[in-house]
């Protein structure tokens, strides 16, 4: 179905879907038949599974109009998530507009690490601080799977905190988020907090990989950082050592490629216990970072770029000065998967 097209054709659910697929492919849209299956789902508000148990229903033609209107937006590169409304992440569902970023699954490894860290602190009511909130993507996943934490969510866009605290009250953890809007630390001058989260914007200026989807419809300011994508991971560094607890640590992701820059701001900054861990693709995409020590999470998928480690309960190594066996046999694996010259990794 041409999108453009005004024909009173009736269309069947299934001719309608296989039309619908081809016109968004021949448009660029490397998703094409999943997308015509999710906005023809949204248009008659039934599962994606009843549409091929229904695939011999006619749609109306107020149907087949509201249709044609979602697909022609998909086809001009809008976003599906924006045009339905609604991503999930980490199995939740969140409301999405163009005032906030759009929830990736790399995004999910964030979210993950968080809550073990949050599950492992001994602290009763661990102080979470989420800078540049968005969506809420992350504090709502995280106080959803950790309610005892004491959660504090920022971000500079007052449109983006509203949305964030629909999530929260969608999700049913608004009780245990505070948010508020400022720039980076401002909102929460002079308090420290045991685990500072963020997913900063880290796409450099001019970078002509981004997608149109992207750099089109999603927010800017939650998107580019500056010429070499790395001026609000240097605003953390600046800042960090004043509002995170003695033994608290930090959790960034980083962009691909992006690893062995972000780790030298915090070097220079006084962190020197750095950990990367790398997402279901194989790419460095989070950067952990503490001035006392790091745990063990023994996973195959983080490379020690620390001097030493100092880990307490209850994380299951003990360290006594040297690297534990089984830090050794960690660094030994990355040493072996990817070679003494990876810049990453430092015995």
């Amino acid at each position: 179905m041409n999108a453009d097209s005004k024909d009173s054709k009736a269309w069947a659910i299934m001719p309608l879907l296989n039309t619908t697929a081809e016109y968004l492919s021949g448009k660029g849209i490397a998703s094409a038949r999943l997308d015509a299956e999710l906005l023809l789902s949204h248009t008659l508000k039934l599962p994606r599974l009843e549409l091929y148990t229904s695939f011999e229903r006619n749609l109306t033609e107020p149907e087949l109009a509201a249709y044609r209107e979602l697909v022609q937006r998909r086809a001009s590169r809008e976003p599906i998530a924006y045009i339905l409304g609604e991503k999930e992440f980490y199995s939740l569902p969140f409301r999405v507009t163009p005032a906030v970023l759009i929830p990736r699954p790399e995004t999910e490894l964030l979210a993950e690490e968080a809550i073990s860290l949050c599950n492992a602190i001994s602290k009763k009511s661990p102080r979470i601080l989420d800078l540049g909130t968005g969506s809420g993507c992350i504090a709502v996943a995280v106080a959803h799977a950790c309610p005892h934490a004491k959660i504090i969510a920022t971000d500079i866009s007052a449109d983006a905190v509203k949305i964030a605290k629909e999530n929260a009250e969608k999700n049913q953890v608004a009780d245990r988020i505070e948010f508020r809007t400022g720039s980076i630390f401002e909102p929460v001058a002079s308090e420290h907090f045991d685990l500072v989260l963020c997913n900063p914007p880290y796409i450099a200026e001019n970078d002509p990989e981004v997608m149109a989807d992207v750099s089109k419809f999603e927010p800017q300011g939650a998107l580019y950082a500056g010429k070499d994508g790395l001026d609000f991971y240097r605003s953390l560094a600046a800042g960090l050592e004043h509002f995170l607890a003695p033994k608290g640590i930090a959790m960034f992701e980083v962009g691909a490629g992006q690893t062995e820059a972000v780790s030298e701001l915090f070097r220079v900054a006084a962190f020197p216990h750095l950990l990367i861990k790398k997402d279901h693709a194989g790419i460095g995409r989070l950067l952990i970072v503490s001035r006392v020590g790091l745990p063990v999470l023994n996973s195959v998928n983080q490379i020690f770029i620390t001097e030493s480690q100092e880990l307490a309960e209850p994380c299951p190594v003990e360290y006594d000065g040297e690297p534990s066996a089984e830090m050794q046999a960690a660094l030994n694996k990355a040493l072996d998967t990817y070679g003494e010259d990876d810049p990453t990794v430092k015995s």
